[in-house]
């Protein structure tokens, strides 16, 4: 059994016009609610064994703080220029390349793709939306990354910054 959480990154910011899209930082907000979110995932006893990012500003920025958050040092974090903007199959690819010795991935990316591939990996539209900041914990019935293929997985929780004020 493997656990993959896929990450959308924080809310980014809009305030630089003609800032490239991938150079886009995170705002107040997206930067204020990544330490809560890795304080929920510590919580929830989530250790991750390896973190891949987009290679995109806010993307990259996220999957830095939520690093910091659970411990995961920074300097482990794999930057993938293939993250960015990715369809489910690319990041099924990224999925199956992860190390074996790994039990618990993060990747943090871009939507429509991690949505997409929440459905792709459940085999089903468990969610209805995944906002910014979302994290779809999921079981991945398999015991190498490898194998990891379409209805293998199975929602453990979508974590959303709204569902963490309510806790």
């Amino acid at each position: 059994m493997k656990q993959l959480l896929l990450i959308r990154h924080g809310k980014s910011s809009w305030d630089f016009p003609g800032t490239p899209d991938r150079d886009r930082p995170l705002n107040q907000r997206g930067r204020k609610d990544a330490p809560k979110m890795a304080a929920a995932l510590g919580e929830r006893g989530v250790v991750p064994g390896a973190i891949v990012s987009s290679s995109a500003a806010r993307a990259s920025s996220t999957a830095s703080m939520i690093a910091e958050g659970v411990g995961f040092p920074a300097g482990r974090i794999v930057f993938d220029e293939s993250v960015y903007l990715a369809s489910p199959r690319t990041l099924l690819k990224v999925i199956q390349q992860l190390d074996e010795s790994v039990d618990t991935a993060l990747i943090f990316g871009h939507n429509p793709g991690m949505h997409d591939t929440v459905d792709l990996l459940t085999g089903d539209d468990v969610v209805e939306k995944f906002p910014t900041l979302g994290v779809a914990r999921l079981e991945l019935d398999v015991d190498h990354w490898g194998e990891v293929d379409e209805g293998c997985g199975s929602l453990v929780e979508l974590l959303t910054p709204k569902n963490l004020k309510k806790e």
